[in-house]
């Protein structure tokens, strides 16, 4: 029986263990945990999501605190257009963390930022430009275009003097989504060097309606296959969401696919940069506590744990610290929602909002816990403690029993010392 040993990844002149690490943001795919994936000889993913966030808690910067105080006067505005990033700032935190990152990088395999497309951040093209021109300066290995059909972003940094040796990918939900950003970056003359596709069971935002459970990961993937082979097209293929076991991964090699992408049995790995409390809700949460919905100001369906603090919670919005999601016009679904309730609440100190969430705040906060659709088979993958806790695992723990188990086992680590 194959095992996922048995293959290899190319990309370019890089021969990798074919598993990837996703970029789970806000720093849940922390810099160590991509490290590791490297250092095993895989590819691992660090996240720009909210990364002036990401950098004051990393690196003792204070982003934040100074957006905040230059718009505070702003804070009770409904009209957050005013509220900009400072470019120079973005560039800056970018370069921070991609630079710490890349510094301590050991082993054969590659290091990754995710930049998502749906951070908008009042400023969609030029905020994205910095963002992966920077992420490019300081060395990273290459860069995951996500959470967007990102028609326009290779032509942002087609003049950029890495354009054509960094790795660049692609993450797609089908073959239309494929052509139409295969399309759109034809003038660049650049082809991805890799393409994630992400099917219906993964965590986070989903590139599906709430139709999701029509789909199927192996048959998308078959549809993507096919087309690049009618198209001579020779780009790695990449499958992502619910492939839980080493015998899950392996089966998609077999069919063709180049590597796996794989983060829902990271998140309770000890470099995953969820608190150790919320780790342990992974662990407790079963089939039921897991569901899609649209609660996210993106527009994107999301997966998460239904007890996330986050949902129904009507914090006021902090645009002013934050606000990663105000589109071009410095408008957030979420913003109107709370307002709708404040208006409907005159007089009350807390609302409910239950139909959006400021997912800055939350996301920041570690109080939107998304996960895989199979995040409740986590707790087989590790011993209860005797206190009723579950003990947590460690990337390579993780990332080995990918590259060598069969027959769907999953194997558990040594138990911990009392």
């Amino acid at each position: 029986m194959k095992r996922v040993d048995d293959f290899r990844l190319r990309l370019g002149q890089h021969e990798l263990v074919p598993i990837m690490i996703g970029g789970m943001g806000v720093d849940i795919s922390t810099a160590d945990l991509a490290l590791e994936a490297a250092r095993l000889g895989g590819v691992g993913h660090i996240s720009d999501a909210m990364i002036n966030t990401v950098a004051d808690r990393r690196y003792e910067t204070k982003y934040v605190k100074e957006k905040l105080a230059l718009y505070k006067y702003n804070v009770l505005n409904e009209d957050k257009s005013p509220v900009k990033f400072d470019l120079g700032r973005l560039a800056e935190a970018t370069r921070l963390h991609v630079e710490a990152t890349m510094g301590r990088k050991k082993g054969s395999g590659l290091v990754l930022i995710n930049c998502m497309e749906k951070l908008t951040m009042n400023a969609p093209r030029e905020t994205l430009k910095v963002r992966m021109a920077s992420a490019l300066d300081a060395g990273i290995d290459g860069i995951t275009l996500a959470a967007g059909l990102h028609l326009g972003s290779f032509g942002l940094i087609e003049d950029h003097p890495r354009f054509r040796d960094a790795k660049l990918g692609i993450i797609v939900s089908s073959v239309r989504a494929l052509q139409l950003f295969l399309k759109k970056s034809l003038r660049t003359n650049r082809l991805p060097d890799y393409i994630v596709v992400e099917g219906p069971l993964a965590g986070g935002h989903l590139g599906f309606g709430m139709d999701w459970a029509d789909y199927d990961l192996a048959t998308i993937v078959g549809e993507v296959l096919r087309f690049l082979q009618e198209e001579h097209l020779a780009i790695p293929v990449i499958p992502a969401g619910g492939i839980f076991t080493g015998s899950d991964a392996a089966a998609f090699l077999q069919q063709g696919a180049a590597a796996v992408q794989v983060a829902t049995r990271f998140t309770v790995a000890e470099e995953c940069g969820l608190p150790a409390e919320t780790k342990q809700e992974y662990f407790k949460a079963n089939a039921d506590d897991i569901e899609v919905n649209q609660i996210s100001p993106t527009g994107y369906p999301m997966r998460m744990i239904k007890s996330s603090p986050g949902i129904g919670d009507g914090i006021r919005p902090n645009c002013e610290a934050y606000g990663y999601l105000l589109d071009a016009s410095g408008k957030c679904a979420y913003i109107a929602a709370y307002n709708r309730e404040v208006a409907a609440h005159p007089g009350a100190r807390k609302v409910k909002v239950w139909d959006k969430t400021c997912l800055c705040t939350h996301m920041r906060n570690f109080e939107i816990w998304t996960c895989g659709q199979l995040a409740w088979r986590l707790k087989d993958t590790t011993h209860r403690l005797p206190d009723g806790s579950y003990q947590l695992l460690t990337a390579e723990h993780i990332f080995k029993d990918y590259q060598f188990s069969v027959d769907q086992q999953v194997t558990l680590p040594a138990k911990a010392m009392a």
